[in-house]
């Protein structure tokens, strides 16, 4: 995801999630959060077909649910535009703004707001079913963050910018939330079925697989969580910064492939692990180049892009050893899409990348507005 004043859809097939579950579409397209989709074609970034421009940034990834693109904005807004034409077909308001992803499954569209409530909305008309209150949102904070002064005091990060985004597994909704707690809910009544506190904020959106959860916090560690029941199995320990809180934190989402769980922080390192025991197998060093982008797998590679690094990478999945290493010329916290073994990713200089995965290049980019 990066942040744009609006949207831009362009002329290819829109494409589809592989694996996941049957009428369930959420970010990186499944609970297991590979990042991989199926298209007939592959876009060529060449074209645009249509504009859809909301009041604030966009930092929600957009969904395709029955025909329509949905997507939330920082005007506290969602919306629900055709697929094919771009034309409004519902919206909802709330009361913060909406820098999480939707979510969608059996008619009802989930999304987490600032205002610190989950909401469960029809696909169809865009009528609210229900709401789920957390304790609020808010962002991590620290003293003299960054290096900012005064030292002394306590500053919300300016670049923690996301909100969790809803996962839906076998009828439930999981999601972070600033309030430091992991929420599990009934999808289809909004009840909660059980909730689990960490030591900070969570932003990162969690990954469901084999009947375990797993999310980060900005609390330095990653967790997994039992799915039916919300205990703790494990919890891993990343890098910590108590100076300027610079190298901290887990805002990126994880994926899950072949009995690994992968992730990144920003202490400059993704990390590998056993996904049953919570195990180290091995981490790459970004330099200290925040990994806000949740990691892709496709084929044995996990694919990521950087932050202060600037660069776009693939790894060995089984060894962390590297495949790939391309440079970008502005930072990132987009995840990458992977469809037809083509990479595509946003940078914040505002262009949509295109890269091929087999022969390591780039074969389009496309220059949004902002």
């Amino acid at each position: 995801m990066t942040w744009l004043p609006r949207m831009a859809v362009l002329a290819c097939a829109l494409p589809m999630a592989l694996g996941g579950q049957a009428d369930a579409t959420m970010f990186r397209g499944g609970p297991d959060h590979l990042g991989v989709y199926t298209s007939a074609t592959t876009p060529t970034l060449a074209v645009t077909v249509w504009r859809f421009k909301t009041h604030g940034k966009v930092y929600s990834s957009p969904m395709l649910y029955g025909g329509l693109v949905i997507i939330g904005s920082s005007d506290d807004t969602v919306y629900a535009v055709s697929a094919a034409t771009g034309a409004v077909r519902w919206k909802v308001g709330t009361q913060g703004a909406v820098n999480s992803s939707p979510a969608a499954a059996k008619g009802l569209v989930y999304f987490n707001s600032a205002d610190g409530k989950l909401y469960a909305v029809d696909a169809l008309t865009g009528k609210v079913r229900w709401t789920f209150a957390t304790a609020g949102e808010r962002r991590f904070t620290a003293r003299g963050i960054h290096g900012l002064v005064p030292a002394t005091e306590t500053m919300p990060d300016p670049f923690d910018v996301f909100l969790s985004s809803p996962v839906i597994d076998h009828g439930v909704v999981y999601f972070g939330s600033g309030d430091s707690h992991v929420y599990a809910v009934d999808a289809n009544s909004g009840v909660l079925k059980w909730k689990f506190a960490t030591g900070d904020v969570v932003h990162a959106t969690p990954a469901a697989a084999g009947g375990v959860v797993y999310v980060g916090s900005w609390d330095s560690y990653f967790y997994a969580l039992d799915a039916a029941t919300g205990r703790e199995r494990w919890r891993f320990a990343t890098g910590t910064d108590t100076v300027t809180h610079n190298q901290v934190g887990l805002p990126s989402s994880a994926a899950v492939a072949g009995g690994m769980v992968y992730f990144g922080c920003r202490d400059g390192f993704l990390y590998a692990l056993d996904a049953n025991t919570g195990a180290a197998k091995w981490k790459h060093d970004n330099k200290h180049g925040w990994v806000v982008a949740s990691p892709a797998v496709s084929k044995g590679t996990v694919y990521f892009p950087t932050s202060d690094g600037t660069r776009f990478k693939g790894l060995d999945a089984l060894t962390g050893a590297v495949q790939v290493d391309l440079p970008n010329k502005a930072f990132t916290f987009s995840s990458a899409a992977i469809v037809n073994d083509m990479a595509f990713y946003g940078t914040s200089d505002g262009w949509l990348h295109a890269v091929d995965v087999k022969a390591h290049v780039e074969r389009a980019a496309f220059q949004t507005d902002g």
